[in-house]
């Protein structure tokens, strides 16, 4: 029988963190594609922020991944 991490509920609350500020993310690159051209300055701001969301999301999952293994 395999003991639960006892970080475990500590990475469900960063997912979910993590999940939200990467929905966030995507919604502002989406509104400012739809704003196009206005606020094409801030094109690789917004993108550089959804990505580094994306990627922290997707560390995090492999992390409670390997946690629960």
């Amino acid at each position: 029988m395999t003991t639960p991490d006892p970080r475990a509920d500590e990475l469900k609350a960063r997912i979910k963190k993590l999940n939200a500020q990467a929905t966030q993310a995507k919604m502002d690159l989406h509104d400012l594609s739809e704003d196009l051209p206005t606020g094409w300055e801030r094109i690789l701001e917004v993108a550089q922020r959804c990505h580094r969301a994306h990627a922290d999301l997707m560390d995090a999952r492999r992390e409670a991944a390997q946690a629960t293994s």
